[in-house]
């Protein structure tokens, strides 16, 4: 029996829909590997990311140390784990306040117009002016070293975004005749909010936290790397870098081993991201 044009329709839409979820699944694949080796890393090899032992400076891989030692002695691969749950602990954290004050905010500006909304686009345009890694600098400055001074930063300058967003999807879907005639059938704000609001920004939301989450995360890293972020001895991927890089030729996989970690987390959640804003 020959295919139907509606059946071949119908694979080809199924194809397209495998082809398209494909990167969310390698990417949720990525990052479940990473929290895997974070949170249960330390359980099957216990250890402490602090201690030192300058004998097994540099040494090698071993039952203690699955991944050997840095420059101090100290096992990488708790150092590691120990990074793996900071670095993304702060980033959550961050995102998760951002996303509500931006999407309260952005849903208030939209519902409420006037000069509501132009104090709070004003607000937001003044603060996208700044350069997010030099707002972050500015609260370090304040709170210096701590996961408390990341987590106001970053969320101060990630808030930006979901607001935009929700704005924007707000606007478009408070004129929508649906809305309109939820209000002549008497629900209130509650309800519009929870029937028409948040199906149209939900998706973009969680597109904007997958987003949100790397950003925060590479800014981390980036800011650690030049010496700027979490006081030694805190285990941090950026801070690990910066201080094995003048041992690469002695001990090459003390150096991959945050890196490459950093880098499959980073992946995976740009394709996650990538794969639900397709």
């Amino acid at each position: 029996m020959t295919d139907t044009p509606l059946s071949l329709t119908g694979n080809a839409n199924r194809t397209a829909s495998l082809a398209a979820s494909w990167p969310r699944l390698v990417g949720l694949l990525l990052v479940a590997l990473v929290a895997g080796f974070a949170l249960a890393g330390p359980l099957l090899v216990p250890g402490d990311p602090l201690v030192q032992s300058l004998i097994k400076a540099l040494a090698g891989p071993e039952a203690a140390a699955p991944l050997g030692y840095d420059h101090l002695g100290r096992s990488i691969f708790h150092r590691l784990a120990s990074a793996l749950r900071l670095s993304p602990a702060i980033a959550l954290a961050a995102v998760a306040t951002a996303g509500l004050a931006g999407l309260a905010l952005g849903t208030l500006a939209a519902a409420r117009g006037g000069w509501t909304e132009r104090a709070l686009v004003t607000l937001a345009d003044a603060l996208l002016a700044l350069p997010g890694l030099l707002l972050v600098l500015i609260v370090l400055a304040i709170v210096p070293g701590t996961a408390l001074g990341f987590w106001a930063g970053l969320s101060l300058v990630l808030w930006v975004e979901f607001f935009r967003l929700s704005r924007a999807a707000t606007r478009e879907t408070l004129a929508s005749p649906a809305v309109q005639a939820s209000r002549l059938l008497g629900f209130g704000p509650a309800y519009i909010f929870r029937a028409h609001i948040w199906p149209e920004v939900g998706p973009m939301m969680l597109t904007a936290a997958a987003f949100g989450t790397a950003t925060a995360i590479m800014a981390i890293a980036a800011l650690g790397f030049v010496n700027v972020g979490m006081r030694a001895p805190t285990p941090e991927l950026g801070r690990m870098m910066v201080e094995l890089l003048p041992y690469w030729r002695e001990a090459p996989l003390a150096l991959l081993s945050p890196v490459v970690a950093t880098f499959t987390l980073l992946l995976g959640l740009t394709l996650m991201a990538g794969s639900r804003s397709a």
